[in-house]
Order: C-alpha cells, then sequence, then structure tokens
C-alpha cells in the first residue's frame, strides 16, 4: 500500500543542519527498505496556483485554495504493508523532521 506522510511547518525550508542528516539518515533506510517511492519540500502556499475549470472558462487565483498558519511544507510518498507499518515509519520521520506529519493512504 501507499501512503503519503505530510509535513505540517508554518515556513518552508526551515530545517536546520542536524535535521537534514537525520531526515537523510531517514530517507537512506527507507529506501535499503524498498519503502521509498519519493519524497520533496514544497514552496511556500504564497507561490501557488489554485485554478478551477469546472465552469465555461478557467478561473486563476494567485495564493493557496486555504489559508492557515501550518501547511504541508513537504512529504514522503512510501510503500508500506498496512496502516500500521505506516504509522510507525511516520513516527519515525516526526521525530527525524522535528515536525508534526499527517499520514494518508492512497486510494
Amino acid at each position: 500500500m501507499r501512503f503519503i506522510i505530510a509535513v505540517i511547518d508554518d515556513a518552508t525550508a526551515t530545517a536546520l543542519p542536524g535535521e537534514i542528516e537525520r531526515i537523510d539518515a531517514f530517507n537512506d533506510r527507507l529506501m535499503a527498505n524498498g519503502q521509498w517511492v519519493l519524497a520533496c519540500g514544497l514552496a511556500a502556499p504564497a507561490e501557488s496556483t489554485v485554478i478551477d475549470n469546472r465552469g465555461e472558462q478557467p478561473l486563476v487565483t494567485p495564493g493557496p485554495h486555504v489559508a492557515s498558519r501550518e501547511y504541508m511544507a513537504g512529504f514522503w510518498v512510501i510503500e508500506a504493508a498496512d496502516h500500521a507499518t505506516a504509522l510507525a515509519l511516520a513516527t519515525e520521520g516526526s521525530k527525524c523532521c522535528n515536525r508534526k506529519v499527517e499520514v494518508r493512504a492512497f486510494l
């Protein structure tokens, strides 16, 4: 099963040197265990664009869809045997990056 582990922060690119090393080590373990699919950081919501093309003309709006103090600043996509394994990996990822994370399964 695939899961997304969303890293929740109130800014982007805020990892400190020790955190970056722990994140790299976590990524290496995911790769070695065949659980790595993809991971990356994201630009700030202010740099986003929302597009709604459900009507006759597309509506293109700069900025985030939802304004919030905290947002998804990065993520991992992982392969895990089950939800419990995904939660265990997310718990480890949260410790490594020193941020809250949210886990969601792919449908």
